[in-house]
């Protein structure tokens, strides 16, 4: 026995994350994908759960108040206040929706919400940068706010101080010429397509109906330029012939299954397909080349903000179409049946046409549009 005492190994040194381990770590993919794609898709959840939700109540709460009777009274003041309420939580929601997108911890995405109400309003009057001031600001909210929750004991006073601070910086930097540029381009296309219903009503209709087959939110984007009136009218035929199109031209690959889950759930299901054999997107986009310049020019068909982006995703769409011309004081026999036949009839009908000429052709052969 020596009588020496076993040293212990020395303990060694922790291994320095290189930056980029460190996103890694931190779940942060720097990719167009995250923000384009899944945190847009956050966005729409968001606005679907506070704005879309909103206004849908409103809707009812007009019409059940018009019954007599204490208790639709009652009815229709608690479905008001409620609309009204889910309206005002729009940038909350929006920024939930996005934090939760990008797997931020649960501070962080509370933090995201109350970043969200602030670019939500922000700069004010005479507008607001609306929702896609609310998606930059929140970005940057929740990703910072990734890069320093649980790095430190007082994680509960950091978190939200970067994350905040963060997310309102950019708001003050970026909202109020965002909210500028929107209101312009809003007041661009809703001006312009109704001096010109017949081109704009084709590119309107088109653009906006890939927007929504694409893996990004045409109804964060229709809400957040404020698309209204006839334009988006057209906007609304453009969702709705991509929806229903898809649905129907795709039938013999997916039977009803299909037409549900693509009339009323979303195009988009169809990307993979889209990727492997884009010929497929020419029925559903030529069909909305003719209902959009088809609504504008003949029913006239009125739609606001994020239901014109929705189609007839859960009949939004339509909803969204019949409040927007009950305010106008444009609702009527002729606009019930242009809402039919925009929404549903003519997509459907023209797409399965132009589909099975494609097929003819040989240029879509069966299985291109089965869905996984």
């Amino acid at each position: 026995m020596s009588g020496k005492k076993n040293k212990k190994p020395a303990k060694k040194p922790a291994k320095k994350l290189t930056f980029r381990e460190f996103l890694t770590k931190k779940d942060i993919t720097l990719s167009a994908k995250t923000y384009f794609v899944d945190a847009m898709s956050g966005m729409a959840q968001g606005l679907f759960a506070s704005l879309l939700i909103g206004t849908i109540l409103s809707t009812i709460a007009k019409y059940i108040g018009m019954i007599d009777g204490a208790f639709f009274e009652r009815t229709a003041h608690f479905l008001a206040q409620a609309g009204s309420l889910a309206s005002a939580a729009t940038g909350a929601a929006i920024g939930v929706g996005i934090a939760a997108a990008l797997k931020a911890p649960m501070l962080v995405i509370a933090c995201s919400a109350a970043v969200g109400m602030f670019a939500n309003a922000y700069p004010g009057q005479p507008y607001a940068a609306g929702p896609l001031g609310v998606f930059v600001a929140v970005i940057f909210a929740a990703e910072f706010g990734k890069l320093v929750s649980k790095e430190t004991k007082v994680d509960i006073l950091v978190t939200p101080i970067v994350s905040i601070g963060a997310g309102a910086l950019v708001a003050y930097l970026t909202c109020p010429a965002i909210a500028v540029a929107m209101n312009w381009l809003g007041q661009f296309i809703n001006y312009a397509t109704t001096l010109y219903p017949l081109p704009m009503g084709i590119i309107v209709s088109v653009v906006v109906g890939i927007i929504l087959t694409l893996p990004i939110s045409s109804a964060a984007i229709c809400a957040s330029i404020g698309i209204a009136g006839i334009a988006g009218g057209a906007a609304l035929a453009g969702c709705c012939a991509q929806m229903v199109g898809f649905a129907v031209a795709s039938y013999r690959e997916n039977k009803w299954g299909g037409i549900v889950s693509q009339g009323l759930g979303t195009s988009m299901l169809q990307m993979p397909n889209i990727v492997r054999h884009p010929q497929i997107w020419v029925p559903a986009t030529l069909a909305a080349a003719i209902t959009g310049p088809l609504s504008t020019m003949v029913f006239k068909l009125e739609c606001n903000g994020v239901a014109a982006g929705m189609g007839t995703c859960g009949l939004v769409g339509p909803i969204g179409c019949f409040s927007a011309m009950t305010e106008s004081g444009t609702l009527d026999a002729m606009a019930w049946i242009g809402m039919l036949v925009v929404c549903i009839i003519a997509p459907a009908v023209l797409s399965l046409v132009f589909s099975e000429i494609m097929r003819k052709l040989g240029w879509i052969k069966d299985g291109y549009m089965k869905l996984s």
